[in-house]
């Protein structure tokens, strides 16, 4: 039974969560995309610093590559935005750990050997553990877990990632869950600031007021000079600052497959069906499924009704045994199915087994024939009433279940239907296949172990129809001819335009559709295109201004070709940079400013009213706890103003909103009690959120605070 032995003896289980909860442990995830070429690009290794702290990019390779092989045994896509992910994932790692570690060391957060026990079998095991030993009563098994732990052996890869990287993730964890707790908890609100905040939040305000709109003067009649926009940059510096980048404009030649290419590959489909209705045993259907270079493999197996979740599921269950429907297009797909057969099925089992190895046990060489008969006389005393319990114990090879796990006793296990591809055939066709209470001894032989297994059907539950389909499949791809008549015509735009003039020039004549994208050095992706990380290297590492790529970029289905319209360097914006920003903003400054002109000395609201063509309008439900004013906006100026006092015995000066320019009277302000106010519990309520949200924005004002220099650009 290869996935009760992989516990045992391989601990794959690690292997599925050590690397991926390594990667994370301290991630703000920004799922970016990855790519890249040669690992030691240039003469130097020296990915990154941080603080002074170098990131030696031969380390982080290694790291990277383990993550990348570990992500490709469990079967996962190893694409260029998985592989992206990885890397952004340990280069905050990384620099989280070059920032945090002597933190913790002054700060005295340690972890010890005990609260790695309880982390790992404590009542809050890592989510891998929960579920690898989980029984059915859904509760943690955590003997279960620190045996197959213990059976971890020295040296090898398994042991490594475990401890070398799945428990110092843990650690780190812990150590991050300690400082973040450390900083909220020294938030404190005090009393009478929330005693003031109750009282003026129960406030309200009525008023009388003009507002004479911004969009009351045209735009045209209003200049915005280069002048005018830089110095309003100068006066809001911290508002317009940016990060190296680059403005890149593109145009792409689709390369995706066309009504010709879509119905050739149906067609290739359609040749297999003489080839598979005349295939009949496992052998026969797996040849055809290979001559026809399937992307589905066969799966010698039933599948249980309420689990085909295909958008056809109905007319496949309506099949007769030996019909074929298709080819039929499923997704990106074509698809052509044959119903195989059908039977009942348990959707989970109860079982219990005793396993005999052969080969090296002990010490000691044990061959087929002495296994086979050690099974034998398990299997008879067990008929003439020996203790199942006993013969698990004193025999079987099967380390992991000797002990009681939970509800399972020593030699028992449950399994659901989803399993049965991962257990050994011969095993899962006993449990599933047979009925409850059925014993056999059964030859297993996978790359796990060969032995002899004596096997107990206990229990069967949620019996239904299940069906066994063979499915030839190919994926909807473009043909060579296609894929190369749009690299053709890339090539030649890219031959063709060799600064941004003629690149505007070629795509106008061509009626090429040309976009535009901002990007950071540090990105991945571009905006509305996908996975683009080679394009964002060429614009940062080989470009400059009005540069055009020399050759075409392939992302996805289409054919890209680059040019670099603009550079930004880290700093306040420039000019041209902020205008789109800014320009607006100065426009509606110089409207305020004509508009205070117009109202002049008006002392009265009717006056302001008369001196620029509005009207006077009252709203009597302006709350001061509030950042909204009915019908009105979010003016926040002229909320503050509605509380002033000052505005009950004469009329306010032009106030320059967001909108346009208000002149308020403040007829009344009173109170309206709240008499569910418990100062104690909103104390405790906003100290615990404040000191969840400072917990942890300190990391990232750690980061902002310091040094970090990124080479990342320069490798991949």
């Amino acid at each position: 039974m290869s996935v009760i032995q992989s516990i045992r003896d391989k601990a794959a289980w690690i292997i599925i969560g050590a690397i991926a909860l390594a990667l994370i442990a301290f991630i703000v995830q920004d799922a970016l995309q990855g790519g890249g070429r040669g690992l030691f690009s240039g003469n130097s290794t020296t990915l990154g610093k941080v603080n002074g702290t170098s990131i030696d990019l031969r380390d982080f390779e290694a790291r990277y590559k383990m993550a990348e092989d570990n992500y490709r045994n469990q079967n996962y896509p190893v694409n260029d935005q998985l592989r992206s992910q990885i890397r952004e994932s340990l280069w905050n790692e990384y620099v989280e750990d070059a920032l945090m570690t002597d933190e913790y060391a002054k700060l005295g957060i340690t972890i010890s050997d005990k609260e790695v026990g309880d982390i790992l079998y404590g009542d809050n095991p890592p989510q891998m553990l929960k579920q690898q030993f989980t029984d059915s009563t859904g509760r943690f098994n955590a003997a279960a877990a620190y045996q197959a732990i213990r059976s971890l052996k020295k040296g090898t890869p398994q042991y490594n990632s475990f401890w070398g990287e799945f428990v110092p993730a843990l650690e780190k964890s812990r150590q991050r869950e300690k400082f973040t707790a450390l900083v909220g908890k020294s938030m404190y609100v005090p009393k009478w600031l929330l005693e003031k905040t109750n009282a003026e939040n129960s406030q309200r305000a009525a008023i009388s007021y003009v507002n004479v709109p911004y969009s009351s003067i045209p735009d045209s009649s209003i200049t915005v000079s280069n002048e005018d926009v830089q110095d309003y940059i100068n006066k809001h510096k911290d508002a317009y600052q940016q990060e190296n980048g680059r403005t890149l404009i593109y145009v792409s030649f689709d390369a995706s497959p066309t009504s010709a290419d879509s119905a050739k590959i149906k067609d290739d489909i359609a040749k297999q069906k003489d080839a598979l209705a005349a295939a009949n045993t496992t052998a026969e259907i797996q040849t055809v499924m290979a001559n026809s270079g399937s992307e589905t493999p066969y799966f010698d197996g039933y599948v249980l009704s309420s689990h085909m979740q295909m958008g056809n599921a109905d007319t496949l269950r309506k099949l007769a045994d030996g019909q074929i429907i298709g080819p039929y297009q499923d997704g990106p797909n074509f698809t052509m199915a044959k119903m195989i057969g059908r039977r009942q099925m348990p959707d989970s089992v109860k079982c219990r087994h005793i396993l005999i190895k052969i080969g090296d046990q002990q010490g000691q060489a044990r061959t087929d024939s002495a296994a086979k008969k050690l099974i034998d006389s398990i299997q008879a005393a067990i008929a003439g009433g020996a203790s199942f319990d006993s013969m698990v114990a004193k025999y079987s090879d099967d380390g992991g279940s000797k002990e009681k796990r939970g509800d399972l006793n020593p030699g028992e296990y449950e399994f659901n239907s989803l399993q049965f591809s991962n257990l050994s055939k011969e095993f899962a066709e006993v449990i599933f296949y047979g009925t409850p209470g059925e014993k056999k001894v059964v030859k297993v032989e996978n790359q796990s172990y060969s032995g002899y297994h004596y096997i107990e059907v206990l229990s069967q539950k949620k019996v239904e129809t299940a069906f066994k389909i063979a499915y030839i499949s190919h994926a909807i791809v473009p043909t060579d001819e296609t894929i190369n008549t749009a690299s053709g015509r890339a090539s030649q735009f890219a031959a063709a335009s060799r600064d941004t003039k003629q690149f505007d020039e070629n795509a106008t004549k061509e009626k090429l559709n040309k976009l535009q994208a901002d990007v950071k050095e540090s990105d991945f992706m571009i905006m509305g295109l996908g996975e683009s990380r080679e394009i964002i290297r060429w614009a940062f590492n080989d470009a400059k201004r009005g540069s055009v790529a020399e050759h075409a970029y392939q992302v996805g289905d289409k054919f890209v070709v680059p040019a670099v319209a603009g550079v930004s360097e880290k700093g306040t914006m420039s000019v041209e940079k902020a205008r789109p920003l800014v320009e607006y903003k100065v426009r509606n400054e110089k409207k305020a400013d004509n508009i205070v002109k117009k109202i002049g000395s008006a002392s009265t609201l009717e006056a302001v009213a008369q001196a620029t063509g509005q009207q006077v309008f009252n709203n009597d439900s302006i709350s001061f706890g509030s950042t909204f004013i009915p019908n009105v906006g979010n003016e926040l100026k002229v909320l503050g103003a509605s509380f002033n006092k000052d505005y009950q015995s004469k009329i306010s000066g032009p106030i320059k909103g967001e909108i346009g320019v208000f002149v308020i009277k403040v007829n009344n302000i009173s109170a309206v009690p709240n008499p569910n106010f418990d100062v104690k519990a909103q104390q405790q309520a906003i100290q615990q959120q404040m000191g969840s949200m400072f917990g942890y924005r300190v990391m990232e004002i750690m980061k902002k605070s310091a040094d970090i220099k990124d080479n990342r650009i320069k490798f991949f």
